[in-house]
């Protein structure tokens, strides 16, 4: 599929999930539903292994700095598997860990991590983890960071309907006041345990919900950066090293891959990246672009970032051909690994 025609179809979704329509499929439900038998023997050859307790990473990073008096700022994980770091054995592993040690870095201010993510949570599930991340007025994130899709893929959630639960979600959040960033929808066309045809349908629904999502991501006045690494070419060329033991969820390496596409945008939205960095680069092909267009080529290169551009009317960005993004392909920087400091009630225990 096209770029332009990948733009056309994320528009008519996102569409569909802003003014209720429900009737486009995932790369056609029909076509998906021919290969049901290929759906049930991937299912069984994947996801064997997968260790069943995730790594309880929620706490404290960067309480040794000298400005660890300071008041922390908020993190919040929210999403599936993917946000939870089922996969891997250690907290610091983890991909909120690794996001939470990185911003601390960057800011040089203690960040508290929280956690609301459910391993095999589709969108549909982010209304009840939003409610739990907003129960309390007084302690507003103020930064959000949702991984959410692959399960939408896998259980052939309708995608205006995925997108429908996203952007409500994204809306919320921006609302009560947090930064919003999104890691889209995975790759999952890269499972080396999927034959074809079900491979390719993966690949194609994958990117399409990924585009769909961005533009229903920026219009609520979130960024979003595409997640194709996650389960993308990196994956493809070294799958022994980046994926984890059941083959299906990322390693500790591929946790740390994703957390370094994620972590600028994350610095970003709270307004901590270099000034010179949020201009956009013509020799890595950054700039302004209508927003579905955008979000085609996001969901084609991963780590890419689109947000919102030239805000100019009270619905938004808009310019000559409709709502405009700004497309940027950040540099990476490595994430190291890090745990939580323990509370004082913790150490005295």
């Amino acid at each position: 599929m096209t770029s332009m025609s990948r733009a056309r179809v994320a528009r008519r979704i996102a569409a569909g999930a802003a003014y209720g329509g429900g009737g486009i499929g995932l790369a056609g439900a029909a076509a998906v539903g021919l290969v049901v038998a290929e759906v049930q023997l991937a299912r069984r050859r994947v996801g064997v292994g997968t260790p069943t307790r995730v790594p309880n990473a929620q706490g404290l990073y960067g309480g040794t700095l000298p400005t660890a008096a300071d008041p922390p700022l908020r993190l919040m994980m929210l999403g599936d598997s993917t946000a939870a770091g089922q996969g891997v054995h250690r907290a610091g592993q983890t991909p909120g860990a690794l996001l939470a040690s990185g911003l601390a870095a960057v800011a040089e201010r203690p960040v508290r991590l929280g956690s609301v993510a459910q391993p095999g949570a589709c969108s549909d599930d982010l209304d009840r983890q939003v409610a739990l991340v907003l129960a309390d007025p007084g302690r507003v994130p103020d930064i959000c960071v949702i991984m959410v899709g692959a399960n939408d893929v896998t259980h052939r959630m309708p995608a205006t309907r995925s997108v429908r639960h996203l952007s409500g979600a994204v809306r919320r959040l921006r609302t009560a006041g947090a930064e919003v960033v999104v890691g889209t929808c995975p790759d999952l066309g890269t499972i080396e345990r999927v034959r074809q045809p079900l491979r390719w349908l993966a690949r194609r629904a994958s990117r399409q919900l990924a585009a769909a999502q961005t533009i229903g991501v920026v219009e609520q006045g979130g960024r979003t950066v595409s997640l194709g690494d996650l389960l993308g070419p990196e994956f493809a060329q070294n799958p022994r090293e980046l994926f984890g033991p059941d083959n299906y969820h990322p390693s500790a390496e591929g946790y740390a891959t994703a957390a370094m596409a994620v972590l600028p945008s994350v610095c970003a939205a709270l307004g901590l990246w270099p000034a010179e960095e949020e201009h956009p680069d013509a020799l890595r092909r950054e700039g302004f672009l209508p927003v579905a267009r955008a979000a085609a080529e996001a969901a084609s290169e991963a780590g890419t970032e689109v947000a919102a551009a030239m805000p100019t009317g009270p619905r938004g960005p808009r310019g000559p051909w409709g709502p405009w993004a700004l497309l940027k392909r950040r540099r990476r920087h490595r994430v190291p690994e890090a745990e939580p400091t323990p509370s004082p009630s913790e150490q005295a225990g």
